[in-house]
């Protein structure tokens, strides 16, 4: 295993193909601040130069929360006390949620607890999420008086739909796992017992499959997203799909299926 050091308040390490990223402020509820995000964003920048990643699990600290959301205490005082550094912020925080969208291996949240705020417009960004079935999911924005920010408008809408964002938005506030996972906001709702073992197995089958195929799928399922139109979605696709199909692993386990019957 790889240990990646000089991270201040989270933890990376990679073995046999799996990255882990874990949280490290209990204390605050896994809050993001800016150290924390600074600390992410170098996380994932080592993990785009390590192709042999083939999943990364992301997780808090403790029993309590995945992330409670942005710390609070940054965003006290007036507008002008804040700018322009809350706008540099807002910006650091888009393009770290962006990052685990487009790494390009898969990326679990592993939901341990309370996932709201900002804590969940990061989940959102990742490609699973799967949670104890005591999670608690929400937007409590309007609660201190400010909107969503992020991006998270549009990853909402997307993942659950306009009428279920705006309820999650405009009452700020809380549902639990089950209710997450019906409206497609989560993958899966498991008892705490039970999510070491789903996270290990959702794992444990994707780098059963074609690990360059997976990464080329979710190259071509963000693109299908972000594209707008059939036409656009499918023109990229052709082109990844014959890169994947030029692939060594593509003929090796085409040959071994082949064998097989």
């Amino acid at each position: 295993m790889v240990s990646y050091s000089a991270y201040e308040s989270i933890t990376l390490d990679v073995d046999d193909g799996v990255a882990t990223i874990e949280f490290h402020r209990p204390e605050v509820y896994n809050a993001l601040n800016n150290e924390v995000m600074l600390d992410l964003s170098r996380a994932f920048d080592e993990i785009q130069l390590n192709r042999d990643i083939d999943v990364v699990v992301i997780t808090g600290e403790g029993e309590d929360a995945f992330s409670a959301g942005a710390d609070i205490s940054q965003y006290a005082g007036t507008a002008d006390e804040h700018d322009p550094l809350q706008r540099d912020r807002q910006e650091l925080f888009y393009e770290m949620y962006q990052k685990p969208y487009d790494c390009h291996a898969p990326v679990i949240a592993k939901i341990n607890g309370y996932c709201v705020g900002g804590g969940l417009i990061f989940a959102m960004y990742c490609d699973l999420r799967i949670a104890v079935d005591d999670a608690k999911f929400g937007v409590p924005t309007a609660n201190i008086g400010q909107i969503p920010t992020g991006g998270s408008t549009w990853r909402a809408v997307e993942l659950v739909g306009e009428a279920k964002a705006k309820e999650l938005v405009y009452t700020a506030g809380m549902i639990d796992a089950d209710e997450a996972e019906r409206i497609g906001l989560i993958n899966h709702a498991v008892p705490r017992e039970e999510l070491d073992e789903t996270v290990d197995g959702i794992v444990e089958a994707v780098q059963d499959t074609g690990r360059e195929a997976v990464k080329n799928s979710k190259r071509a399922i963000n693109g299908a997203v972000r594209a707008g139109s059939l036409e656009g979605a499918r023109e990229q696709e052709a082109e990844i799909w014959w890169e994947q199909f030029a692939t060594d692993e593509r003929r090796e386990l085409v040959d071994e299926f082949n064998e097989g019957q």
